[in-house]
Parts: structure tokens; C-alpha cells; sequence
């Protein structure tokens, strides 16, 4: 069985972009939504289509505006919108995707590590152990790629786990740092200023120029942080570099 897509609203974003907007906050359903309509369009490409961009609620494509309007004879935006809203009409959004297992993401949590840890432990009522233990609990979604070329905004935190962003960012924060924004929690892919709070750092390399695809996570992956040591941290480092 498979449901509709849901409605979907669209608006020009510069003379060669159309923005597909799903809804109005974060979910499972309004992802499954994005990446179903994504799919299909993969198929199905619109004239002049350049790239598509996925992110927590919509969906942009990029197109050339000449081949689009055939050379001026129509107008680019309304040629392309059309064509997507018919696509819209007869796309379903399946009801079950199919599983893959997660993405093991190992995390150092805590100490030099995660300077952050024991505030977020003080402002959530919960001592550092069991912090670690419940952002360690789920499996999470993740919505899109985004801020940083790899960095992995992620969706299925415990919702006791919201903590503030710092009143003051970071000048620099390290790749691999693993952080809680609000009711976000995220992995830095590089080295970037940044005001999330750090819990912890994994020693996986999330993004690299030279891969293909040159980022580790993908939108629409699954991942699962796993606890490990400072002597393992510094094994697998020791193994990515």
C-alpha cells in the first residue's frame, strides 16, 4: 500500500531554482515525502535539470533556465513548476521503506572529548552516565547534509537530551565533534566555528574530497553512535589517517 504525497507548496528561488516545500517541521513522514518525489524526478527528470537538494522540509531543483524555456520560447519557472506539479499529482509516498542496518558512528564521550558533557548533563537533570547512554540509545534518521560539506543533521534524539546552544560559539571546533543543539544533535565533518554543545568526537572521517560520494552519510541513512574508549579513539584515528 502507499499514500498520496501530501500537498506541497512551491515558490522561485532565484531565475533557476524552484523550491518544493514539504511541511512545516521536522518528521519521518516529511522526509519519506521528500525522498520519494527526489526518486521519482530521478527518473523522471524535468527539463533542464541541474541538481536537487533534499533538506528537513523541502526539496530544491535547480535547473537552466535556456533549456528549460526552450531557447526563450516559454517561460523557464512556469515550464518547470508544471512539470513538477504534475509529477507531484502521481508520486506515492510508500508506507514502509525498506530497513538498512545503521551506520555505526563510534563516539569518545566526555573529558577532552566532549568538554560539553557535563553541562548538558547538569541542564537536562541527568548525571554524564546515563547523557551518554540515552544519546547512545537511538537509531537516527538522518534529514539532510548541510552547514559543512558532510556534516549530518540528524533526527530521533531524546527529547530530554534538548539542551541550548552556547551563548558564545566556538572559534574553531574539530571534525568528529559530536554535538546537541536544541533538539538537534549533529557530527562536525570539519573543522568550523560552531556553538553546539560537544558531548563527544568520533574518529571517523565523515567527509573527503577524494570519495565518491565524498560524504560518508547520505540523507535518508540510518546511524547509531557506539561508546568507546580514549585507546580505541586513538586506534581508529590512527587507522583513518
Amino acid at each position: 500500500m502507499a499514500a498520496p504525497a501530501p500537498n506541497v507548496r512551491l515558490f522561485p528561488l532565484g531565475d533557476a531554482a524552484i523550491v518544493l516545500e514539504f511541511g512545516g517541521g521536522i518528521s519521518a513522514a516529511t522526509h519519506a515525502a521528500i525522498a520519494a518525489f527526489r526518486a521519482r524526478l530521478v527518473r523522471l527528470p524535468c527539463v533542464g535539470l541541474r541538481e536537487m537538494v533534499p533538506a528537513f522540509t523541502t526539496l530544491t531543483v535547480y535547473y537552466d533556465p535556456w533549456l528549460a524555456g526552450e531557447n526563450g520560447r516559454y517561460a523557464p519557472y512556469d515550464r518547470v513548476a508544471s512539470q513538477l506539479r504534475a509529477l507531484l499529482a502521481t508520486t506515492a509516498v510508500a508506507e514502509a521503506a525498506t530497513e538498512t542496518a545503521a551506520v555505526e558512528i563510534p563516539v569518545c564521550y566526555g573529558g577532552a572529548f566532549g568538554p560539553d558533557l557535563d553541562f548538558v548533563a547538569r541542564h537536562t537533570k541527568l548525571v554524564p552516565a546515563e547523557v551518554i547512554a540515552r544519546h547512545s540509545a537511538p537509531d537516527y534518521l538522518v534529514h539532510m547534509i548541510g552547514f559543512a560539506p558532510g556534516f549530518p543533521y540528524l533526527g530521533g534524539l531524546d527529547a530530554q537530551l534538548a539542551t541550548p546552544r552556547k551563548e558564545q560559539p566556538r572559534p574553531l571546533v574539530p571534525a568528529g565533534a559530536v554535538g546537541i543543539a536544541g533538539p538537534q544533535t549533529g557530527i562536525y565533518s570539519l573543522p568550523t566555528p560552531g556553538g553546539w554543545q560537544l558531548i563527544g568526537r568520533t574518529p571517523l572521517r565523515l567527509f573527503n574530497p577524494a570519495w565518491a560520494p565524498p560524504s560518508r552519510l547520505q540523507a535518508g541513512q540510518h546511524l547509531r553512535f557506539v561508546p568507546i574508549s580514549a585507546a580505541e579513539f586513538q586506534r581508529l584515528q590512527q587507522h583513518e589517517s
